[in-house]
């Protein structure tokens, strides 16, 4: 999962800047568990000038936080969906 060419909506395009982006699909790459369930969440949530970034998934459960200075933070819950022949980044008002 999550092979196939990669697609973020308009609303994570003008919402989430590009470095961002990039974190959260690196998070999907770097998981390390047997199997990565088809639905990934992400929920941005900011602390002053820290961004934090809660990764979720429920089966196999597995869940992973990272902090981290910026002077941009957003708070904001994404989902990353695979359906096998795309996968697509989203905003969860967005589904």
């Amino acid at each position: 999962m999550f092979t196939s060419p990669r697609y973020a909506t308009r609303g994570v395009n003008t919402t989430v800047p590009l470095e961002l982006q990039i974190i959260l699909w690196d998070c999907i790459d770097s998981m390390e568990v047997t199997e990565k369930d088809y639905l990934q969440v992400f929920k941005l949530t900011t602390d002053g000038t820290i961004q934090h970034i809660t990764h979720i998934q429920e089966q196999p459960p597995y869940e992973r936080t990272l902090e981290f200075r910026t002077d941009n933070p957003i708070t904001v819950k994404i989902f990353v969906i695979d359906d096998e022949t795309h996968t697509t980044m989203l905003l969860a008002e967005e589904y």
